[in-house]
């Protein structure tokens, strides 16, 4: 008799519940939404959502729901018009400290949401939005480091008292002259013990003796790869004051960046905001004069007033010491006397040489770190919306000059690692590392994504439809158990998808069609195999023994070669490409459990414990 162990059921059965569970939140409708996130220095709270709910009845709009779940709040409305009417009245609200996004929110139930089941994302071509290709000029970005090198060169020579006749930049190779080749080879030393990672050349040119650095291959390669990292660092920043939920900004190839924005629909405000200007500056408190006087106007000369952004006022020197642009690295740790967060920061050689002097004269003052950035936030004119950009200058650190620095130091009195990787992250990104050019760009309307996820949707059900009557038709009894098998593998890969929160794209959905069309052909082998033995004169219940037994090697073979081309497409493809093969892969392994397991099983049921004499196949 044909049987299944009993936990070999349960087994089956627990992985239909549990991915019908899974899938369900996929059937929901999905509303427009926005989901409003604080600053540290702001909260999410009931008064935050009395203060929105107050104000949509006052200009007649009716929020649909609004929720408070992981320190963000929530709204959905009934249709898109209201979402964006709502965006411009909110933004203008609540001021700086919130950040709106816009998004799209499945009405989903508690109990629901109770056991983490949440709907897949849905991709830039199925939900409209913007998608921008960059290239980042990496010639650029070997010459800035050549041009530090310049000038850290300069700095070494001029402190070891080394004469030279002069230092020039030719892109990526830096030439210092002598007038002596002893002054030279005594140079060249020097430079090669305090900058390991360049090549130096020694050549002489009639009466004229030079030393010629270039950075070494694994040094061009840093800078291209550290140039990349923060430019991708700086992007990821700067989108996030477009408010767009889920964007993805990811690299592609060596030198260009993906920027995708599902909903967005302004390509001119993403222009206006990746190519938008931040610095840093470090400058000297003025610990010399009042506060309060500078608060109520009296501020001394040689000052400035500035906030921190949790609001105090700090009164600073206006000279300033370094800028962002003078800043090479900034990374995250402990500090290693006192285990506290701190933040290691890497100066160029002109950098270096002035803070080493100012901190030299100024040790036990405190030194402030000023953020700068040109934003653009919406004001209310005349009861319209109306953009204005204007210069934003906050403290995003102030600390104690504990001992003389140049070159590399580090900032202390944080509170947590995460302020430090918050404060590494702003210093790294304060401006771009290097050019950007954008190469490509694309804006897919909603209604266009509507009409994707529509289309899409019918090739999904008129392919499963036309593959099932076949299998009815044909195989019988045994068909319409295929048919069930087919339907969970559908039901199952979106349960997996969902599982994951992987984004759904249109050739994801190919990828689906596809395993449709694929995931029958299992079924198909084991009953023509069984269809063979029966023939050979076999009883039924042998018949269906061997078939599933003399055709799982041949499955497996068949399956295999198809994931470890899905395998191939996802290592080497890139966004559309990569959905295909991931949608693909999980279509194989799904479509693999179902027609060998759960028609097993099911076929079990029904002639398992039965002396039957013949079979409807």
């Amino acid at each position: 008799m044909n049987q299944y162990p009993l936990w070999k059921n349960l087994l089956v059965l627990a992985v239909v519940l549990i991915g019908g569970l899974f899938a369900l939140p996929n059937l929901f409708d999905q509303d427009p939404s926005m989901e409003i996130s604080a600053s540290r220095d702001a909260v999410i709270d009931q008064t935050t959502l009395a203060r929105i709910e107050q104000a949509l009845q006052q200009e007649g709009l009716a929020a649909k729901g609004m929720a408070i779940r992981n320190k963000k709040l929530l709204v959905r409305f009934k249709s898109s018009e209201d979402q964006l009417r709502a965006m411009d009245l909110i933004t203008v609200l609540l001021g700086e400290n919130y950040t709106p996004a816009l998004t799209l929110s499945p009405d989903l139930p508690d109990w629901l949401r109770g056991v983490g089941a949440e709907p897949m994302y849905l991709g830039l071509d199925l939900r409209g939005g913007i998608h921008v290709l960059i290239d980042v000029d990496m010639e650029a970005a070997i010459e800035q480091a050549a041009e530090r090198y310049s000038s850290d060169i300069r700095t070494l020579l001029r402190e070891k008292r080394v004469r030279y006749v002069r230092i020039s930049r030719d892109n990526d190779l830096v030439n210092v002259k002598f007038n002596t080749a002893d002054k030279r080879d005594q140079a060249a030393e020097m430079i090669g013990n305090e900058f390991r990672s360049l090549n130096l050349e020694s050549v002489d040119e009639a009466e004229a003796f030079f030393v010629r650095v270039t950075l070494s291959p694994t040094e061009k390669q840093e800078v291209r790869k550290f140039a990349l990292q923060q430019n991708i660092t700086t992007l990821r920043n700067r989108v996030n004051a477009l408010g767009v939920s889920e964007p993805l900004i990811q690299q592609q190839g060596v030198r260009r960046i993906v920027v995708q924005l599902p909903g967005a629909q302004d390509p001119a405000k993403l222009k206006e905001i990746l190519g938008a200007t931040a610095t840093l500056e470090y400058r000297l408190a003025d610990t010399e004069h009042s506060v309060e006087d500078a608060v109520n106007g009296r501020i001394p000369p040689g000052s400035n007033l500035y906030y921190e952004r949790n609001g105090d006022p700090v009164l600073l020197k206006k000279r300033v010491i370094v800028t962002g642009n003078q800043i090479v690295d900034a990374s995250s740790g402990l500090d290693q006397r006192s285990g506290q967060p701190a933040v290691f920061v890497s100066l160029d050689g002109v950098g270096a040489k002035r803070m080493r002097r100012m901190t030299n004269e100024n040790v036990g003052k405190p030194m402030a770190v000023v953020f700068i950035e040109n934003r653009t936030t919406t004001r209310m004119v005349d009861g319209k919306p109306v953009k204005v950009k204007r210069k934003v200058e906050e403290v995003i650190s102030i600390a104690n000059i504990l001992e003389p620095f140049g070159r590399r130091f580090q900032t202390t009195g944080l509170d947590t690692t995460e302020e430090a990787r918050d404060l590494a992250l702003l210093l790294r990104a304060g401006a771009l590392a290097a050019p950007i050019e954008i190469v490509e760009e694309r804006t897919i309307g909603p209604s266009l994504g509507q009409d994707n996820i529509d289309q899409g949707f019918m090739s999904v059900m008129i392919g499963l439809a036309l593959v099932m009557v076949f299998m009815a038709f044909y195989y019988r009894v045994f068909g319409l158990v295929a048919d069930m098998a087919l339907v969970m593998n559908l039901v199952l890969i979106v349960s997996i998808l969902s599982m994951l929160q992987a984004t759904l794209t249109l050739p994801g959905i190919a990828g689906i069609v596809l395993t449709v069309g694929m995931a029958v052909d299992a079924n198909v082998l084991i009953f023509q195999r069984i269809r063979e033995e029966i023939a050979n004169g076999n009883s039924p219940q042998a018949s269906i023994q061997a078939g599933y037994e003399k055709a799982f090697s041949t499955i497996i073979d068949a399956n295999i070669t198809t994931l470890i081309a899905a395998t191939v497409l996802f290592s080497f493809g890139t966004g559309p490409i990569k959905g295909f093969a991931v949608t693909l892969a999980i279509g194989i392994l799904t479509s693999m459990f179902t027609a060998i397991i759960g028609t097993r099983a099911v076929i079990n049921l029904i002639y398992g414990r039965k002396r039957v004499k013949a079979l409807a196949v």
